[in-house]
């Protein structure tokens, strides 16, 4: 038969006082390696036992830390530098739309490896064996009463000197806690096939489940009734209408509310002749000219109209807004290629409102009067 090796004393106290007693003569005779066991959290025991902060908490701050930078650096180099992504006036390196997936990316990576950390270093996971486990001592502590550990592999630790200090702190039970033999000989094995082979089937039984939920259950009433609505789903045939058809042309001739149709369609000329500009070059207008040109317009002309494209090469470079040709152009045909597009430059009429294109007019001739300055304009 093998010897036992001793791991701890350990004594019995019947109230939170005499634990609290015995914690703090424990710190005075200069025991390092104890611990305190209680059914329930003791207010003050942590200041009592001269606890130091928990290490986990820097593993916490450091990988937190390294995703929350991960983050931030994945997102500059695929929308700055790999696949720089030119939408209005939004900079390349947009640092305020990076927070929130940096927050999303920091908790979730600090929580991830705080779990991790605590359960297969602190732990050492998948070792649960410990020789208080099942001892009377837990069973004790674990119901109505207080205990306090001293482990023998403490400096100062001499049985009888360990023995006369419980009785001194008036410990009840004083009892010699050993390693049993499985927790002599364990070795701390992350890939232990026992524990991978449980990690597998839990892996399994995980997927399996949820497979059968989101592709199963819930195609099983009464689950389904938020998809079997009496509706017409997009592209879906009608046997309603005679055609077949579930999706509806507008009536012909209506027209939306509060959307008049635009009357020079497909009528450039005419449109700069007969549309007058009726908003002044005020301050206010020309700051909203120039907010709506740098998100809608910069893209493709550049902030100064020169035609000098920010989509590096993604679509052809329109002419400048600086040619004669342009220059010349009265206010309504600049509205009518807002408005109606030319070329490959689609309609912008659903992204700015009336008022914002005829603004962004008079924010082009801002800039058309600046390239193209008198020398009266410099006195």
């Amino acid at each position: 038969m093998s010897e036992k090796i001793l791991y701890s004393y350990t004594g019995i106290f019947n109230s939170p006082d005499e634990i609290i007693h015995a914690a703090e003569k424990a710190v005075e005779k200069g025991y390092k390696k104890y611990d305190v066991h209680t059914p329930y959290p003791l207010h003050g025991m942590n200041s009592v036992m001269n606890l130091p902060p928990s290490k986990l908490g820097y593993i916490a701050l450091i990988v937190g830390l390294s995703g929350a930078l991960a983050a931030l650096l994945t997102m500059f180099w695929i929308s700055a530098i790999d696949y720089p992504i030119v939408i209005g006036g939004k900079p390349l390196f947009s640092f305020p739309a990076y927070v929130p997936i940096m927050f999303e990316v920091t908790v979730l990576s600090a929580s991830i490896a705080t779990v991790l950390a605590m359960l297969f270093f602190f732990f050492k996971l998948p070792n649960n064996a410990h020789p208080l486990n099942g001892t009377e001592y837990m069973q004790k502590v674990a119901s109505d009463k207080y205990g306090i550990s001293i482990q023998c592999d403490e400096k100062l630790f001499e049985e009888k000197s360990v023995i006369e200090f419980l009785k001194s702190v008036h410990a009840k039970d004083i009892t010699p806690i050993y390693y049993d033999n499985e927790e002599i000989n364990y070795k701390h094995k992350i890939f232990e096939p026992k524990f991978i082979l449980f990690l597998v089937i839990a892996g399994l039984i995980t997927s399996s489940v949820t497979y059968f939920t989101l592709n199963k259950l819930m195609f099983i009433p009464p689950f389904t009734w938020m998809m079997d609505q009496s509706r017409l789903d997009v592209q879906s045939s009608s046997v309603i209408f005679s055609d077949g058809y579930g999706m509806r042309n507008p009536v012909e001739g209506s027209i939306a509310r509060g959307s008049l149709p635009y009357q020079f369609q497909g009528q450039p000329e005419l449109a700069g002749e007969k549309l007058i500009n009726p908003l002044p070059s005020t301050k206010n207008v020309l700051e909203l000219g120039l907010k709506k040109f740098d998100i809608y317009c910069s893209p493709c002309h550049g902030f100064y109209g020169e035609g000098n494209s920010r989509l590096q090469g993604h679509f052809p470079n329109p002419p400048s807004l600086h040619s004669d040709k342009v220059r010349n152009w009265p206010d309504g045909r600049i509205f009518h290629v807002i408005t109606d597009g030319q070329n490959i430059m689609s309609s912008h009429a659903s992204q700015l409102n009336v008022d914002e294109r005829w603004a962004v007019v008079n924010y082009v001739r801002v800039l058309q009067r600046a390239f193209n300055a008198k020398e009266s304009d410099l006195q």
